[in-house]
């Protein structure tokens, strides 16, 4: 096996959970869309490898074509829905054994967002992007990241008002 395969099988098994994470908080908990895009998001890595690993870590790469790749996916359903007519939300799968409550109910909500305000909640607040860099991620302008943080912060306030209150700094102790 050549080096460069053994390097793209390395850096495969350290970024592949990472990368499975966020593609589940981005498919709104659907483990079977993610397992997809996670390794389409790998087929892309792989094609192009040699040339991403001379410009650097290959993370930031893979990441920018699973939000790409999502994106579409949601766009291909957006169109399909269309033509058929309304087709409800799959209720998220959850294994109840090893996830908190509160990461339950986050994934229930996000699952509840347009994929839009849930994509851009994913980058800003897990991924830690800064706008300018979930905004390249995406492929739209900062001006559009911040206006649908803003919604989507405020349909959480609605749909999950329990982890706005456990998220927010205690006003127990502070003056105004």
């Amino acid at each position: 096996m050549s080096s460069t395969a053994e390097d793209f099988e390395a850096w495969v098994r350290r970024a592949r959970p990472g990368l499975l994470r966020t593609a589940v908080l981005l498919c709104g908990g659907d483990h079977g869309r993610a397992e997809d895009a996670v390794q389409e998001t790998l087929v892309k890595v792989a094609e192009r490898w040699r040339s991403i690993v001379r410009g650097g870590d290959p993370t930031p790469y893979a990441r920018t074509v699973l939000y790409r790749l999502t994106v579409d996916d949601w766009r291909r359903r957006a169109r399909r829905a269309e033509t058929l007519g309304e087709v409800p939300d799959r209720p998220i799968q959850r294994d109840e054994t090893s996830a908190s409550d509160e990461a339950l109910v986050l994934l229930e909500a996000l699952g509840r967002l347009t994929p839009r305000q849930r994509a851009v909640l994913v980058l800003r607040f897990y991924e830690d992007l800064t706008e300018r860099q979930a905004a390249v991620a995406l492929g739209c302008s900062v001006n559009t990241i911040k206006s649908q943080s803003r919604h989507a912060i405020e349909r959480l306030k609605v749909l999950a008002p329990e982890l706005i209150d456990a998220l927010a700094p205690s006003e127990t102790g502070s003056t105004s």
